[in-house]
């Protein structure tokens, strides 16, 4: 009944700079939108091997979300399985789109948008938000507004909009969380299913700011002190001059 499979993949630290006091928070837009084209071309290289299921992208910012690294640097795992958060999330937008026809995450937009009270900011391609039932404090979601079910399938025109949403986020968590530890991981398609109706690519950003324990772990449960209105208004409200950090040269 236990069973086990040979450790087969492909793990690579992406360097976000040369200059070891930046972050990527004090990147201008322009070297953000070069770490995202690297991203993208690394996938594009790695879904070549036929033995990858899904390729996983991260990012871990000051030792309390485990970053081991001083240097400004993202991650790229690459697994022969999909993994269990993403297949649950996966199944739950398939079963979505079976009973509307309509992809949950544009609906989501479509409502925030309607709602406007967790929207933080937004631009001509990527809208930024706090989720409704939010796992953490000023847990963040980046989104394209328009359907695209695969990271890697982004235009040209909608990396350089990214890059100014990130930019934009980073500099108002700095600003509002006094530059906090965080964990930024990019939620894509599986590598065998780049392009459907269901899924749509999305990015989360989770600041450590709360301890998950016991009660979190034995029961699947997140206990968040901060309303996700309260968090998208302090971030709207943030001032775009960034904080505590030490400027890129």
């Amino acid at each position: 009944m236990f069973d086990k499979m040979n450790g087969i993949g492909a793990h690579e630290v992406i360097i976000e700079t040369p200059d070891h006091t930046a972050s990527l928070g004090t990147l201008p837009p322009k070297r953000i939108e070069d770490v995202l084209w690297t991203f993208r071309d690394r996938i594009l290289d790695l879904k070549k091997d036929r033995r990858f299921k899904y390729i996983l992208i991260f990012k871990n910012h000051g030792e309390a979300a485990g970053a081991s690294l001083e240097h400004a640097h993202s991650q790229l795992i690459a697994l022969p399985m999909l993994p269990i958060y993403l297949a649950e999330e996966i199944e739950g937008a398939k079963q979505y789109f079976i009973y509307k026809e309509r992809c949950v995450f544009c609906d989501i937009i479509r409502q925030e948008i309607d709602a406007s009270v967790r929207v933080v900011a937004e631009n001509e391609d990527f809208i930024t938000l706090a989720p409704y039932a939010p796992r953490f404090p000023f847990e963040t979601w980046i989104l394209p507004k328009q359907h695209e079910s695969a990271f890697e399938n982004s235009s040209s025109h909608m990396f350089e909009n990214l890059a100014k949403a990130l930019k934009s986020l980073l500099t108002k968590a700095d600003r509002v969380l006094d530059n906090p530890p965080y964990n930024l991981v990019i939620h894509t398609s599986p590598v065998q299913e780049p392009n459907n109706d269901h899924y749509h690519w999305h990015i989360e950003f989770m600041p450590k700011l709360t301890k998950t324990a016991g009660f979190e772990w034995g029961t699947g449960f997140y206990i968040n002190p901060t309303p996700p209105e309260e968090a998208a208004k302090f971030l709207r409200d943030a001032s775009m001059e960034e904080a505590n950090v030490v400027p890129a040269g």
